[in-house]
């Protein structure tokens, strides 16, 4: 099951991330999202549990819960729109 994790702090890592997800199971992947521009965090991340149990602890436990001094939103990821990307104008 696919969580997105948001209202992160600019300096966790995706160490830390993998770690307290960790604590209710197998993590497969967790992926903090990056400004493409600014090569800085955007706030939040995807964090890919094994099963969807584990999934399920983890959002009952850490949803609302402070990390690294922000109350996380962490909730089951859904599927990305289909939407029409921006028109980039520059020259």
């Amino acid at each position: 099951m696919n969580l997105f994790v948001g209202n992160l702090s600019w300096d966790v890592t995706q160490d830390e991330l993998e770690s307290a997800f960790g604590a209710f199971g197998q993590v497969g992947s967790a992926k903090i999202m990056m400004d493409r521009e600014t090569g800085k965090p955007r706030g939040f991340a995807f964090v890919e549990m094994a099963n969807d149990g584990e999934a399920q602890k983890a959002i009952a436990s850490l949803n609302g819960k402070e990390f690294k001094g922000r109350a996380l939103n962490v909730n089951e990821a859904r599927p990305r729109e289909n939407r029409p990307r921006p028109q980039n104008n520059r020259w």
